[in-house]
């Protein structure tokens, strides 16, 4: 009776596992605040097929439990009514347990008891435990399924597939979107502001993550300081972002931010050098020396004049 309880309750979880394991599909598509509404719903209707498969499969192994229940109950009162002792046999539920599972019961563990002991502590020769075949078996089953939904069926994109869909969301809808122009060429750096605090922004969102909220650095150089590996004046800064630097893992930032957004960036950049903050990492590359201010022609004719 204890093996049987021990033996269901090992099923429910089992199955409360496969529940979830197949209904994340679900879980996940709703997660994801970029997955367009098509997607939603088919991660939705998948998630609800899955769920409706085990609940009928639950559902039958229950009705075949009970009435295999009530036929024990049914032979063991004839059993009683004729007299003779009632024998019950095994279900084909136990025999398949058991074929899958080959484990021992605990009464008669002491015929594979080894001969040897560590320190008073005997050894079974015993097959992996049940729980763990299942947990194989469960990976093998999603294994197939997930073959056949994704590589043979194609019922749902791949990650690559998924990654390509959002991308060219994110492009109809910069498509709609006005865009400014910006000639990096002749860009020159304005302290303003608001421009800073849009560049700080986007800055710690998007670059942090190499050259530390401060700009200090850690995986990438420090940008607080005089010296450059790609030049640093403004529009160097602007075409480093812009274009990346790929040889050294930094990505090209144009397919993911707007140009009015990269020049923030590259302002903000320009805001903080000097700054040196504690911790910084040691300068990189070349000293960068900033260009005279042009003056313009007229003005110094006008002043000449006078």
């Amino acid at each position: 009776m204890i093996r049987r309880t021990n033996t269901q309750a090992s099923l429910r979880r089992m199955l409360l596992l496969f529940l979830f394991l197949f209904s994340s599909p679900g879980l996940f598509a709703q997660g994801q605040s970029g997955i367009s509404n098509q997607m939603l719903l088919l991660y939705t209707l998948t998630a609800f097929v899955f769920l409706v498969l085990i609940t009928v499969v639950i559902i039958t192994f229950y009705v075949i439990r009970v009435i295999n229940m009530l036929t024990e109950s049914s032979a063991r009162q004839q059993a009683e009514k004729a007299g003779i002792p009632y024998a019950s046999s095994q279900s084909w539920w136990q025999i398949l347990m058991h074929k899958l599972t080959r484990s021992t019961p605990v009464e008669q563990e002491a015929d594979i008891l080894l001969d040897h002991s560590y320190d008073g502590i005997r050894e079974l020769d015993n097959y992996l435990p049940p729980w763990w075949k299942w947990l194989f078996y469960g990976t093998v089953v999603w294994a197939v399924i997930y073959l056949i939904v994704y590589h043979v069926a194609g019922l749902l994109p791949l990650s690559n597939e998924e990654y390509m869909a959002e991308v060219e969301e994110v492009q109809k809808i910069r498509a709609s979107q006005e865009i400014v122009q910006i000639d990096e060429n002749t860009l020159e750096f304005t302290a303003e502001a608001d421009l800073i605090n849009k560049g700080k922004e986007v800055f710690i969102s998007n670059c942090a993550s190499c050259h530390r909220n401060d700009g200090g650095g850690s995986v990438g150089p420090n940008l607080t300081d005089e010296y450059w590996l790609h030049g640093g004046s403004v529009r160097n800064i602007y075409a480093t972002i812009k274009n990346g630097v790929p040889e050294k893992g930094m990505i090209s930032w144009a397919p993911i931010l707007k140009p009015e957004e990269i020049r923030d960036a590259a302002f903000y950049i320009m805001s903080i050098q000097g700054t040196n903050p504690p911790g910084s990492k040691a300068p990189q590359g070349e000293l960068h020396v900033p260009e005279p201010a042009k003056v313009n022609a007229d003005s110094v004719v006008a002043e000449t004049n006078l």
